[in-house]
């Protein structure tokens, strides 16, 4: 089974690519949809976040969740708490992408991907087989990430600093995705990279 690491900074196309690698019939999995179960009620962060962050839980009992904006304005300019949170948190989310590798390996997956954001940032390379890094150009970039809600240049210019910056991330990538040329061009880029790594052998999972 091969696994792919899947990343790239906000407003390059990242989530719209990891579809495209479903549609092509790899497993994938959602690092950032796993935070979000992780926080939500029940979830196994949220004691976790309630010690660090009490002001970020919301709703009492079995309805407890952490609530994102308010962890995200509690951390925002608070790089000790951030270490904090990240240090305590990583750990379930590495257990719920383990879990998901045991179920693609008796599904007998050839081909998996593990969609993280901060990949590069939080060390994912070296638990992955290869890295693909999703790119667009810096215009794009930046219109598609202020057509979101509430989102400003500040903020943008705050994510993109706590970022490693694209150019970055494709030298150190072995695959380079390229988004804001046309979706049939990046479809066609994300088959050719399927077709090829399906018959790979992978030497991460299952662990030694």
């Amino acid at each position: 089974m091969f696994v792919l690491g899947l990343t790239g900074s906000i407003g390059m196309g990242k989530s719209t690519v990891a579809a495209m690698f479903a549609r092509c019939g790899a497993l994938v999995h959602d690092a950032d949809a796993a935070v979000h179960r992780l926080y939500g009620p029940g979830g196994a962060a949220v004691p976790v976040v309630a010690a660090l962050v009490p002001g970020a839980v919301v709703g009492e009992g079995g309805a407890a969740r952490v609530d994102r904006a308010l962890l995200g304005k509690a951390v925002l300019a608070d790089r000790a708490r951030l270490a904090a949170l990240e240090a305590a948190v990583h750990p379930l989310v590495g257990r719920e992408r383990d879990r998901f590798l045991r179920w693609a390996q008796r599904r007998g997956a050839r081909l998996v991907v593990m969609d993280v954001p901060l990949l590069f940032e939080t060390g994912g390379q070296d638990r992955v087989d290869a890295v693909c890094v999703v790119s667009a150009p810096p215009f794009v970039q930046a219109r598609r990430v202020l057509a979101r809600p509430g989102m400003t240049a500040g903020k943008l210019a705050h994510i993109r600093a706590r970022q490693m910056p694209d150019a970055t991330k494709r030298r150190r990538a072995d695959f380079v995705v390229p988004t804001g040329i046309g979706k049939a061009a990046t479809f066609r880029a994300v088959r050719a990279l399927v077709r090829r790594l399906s018959g790979r052998a992978g030497h991460i999972w299952p662990p030694r």
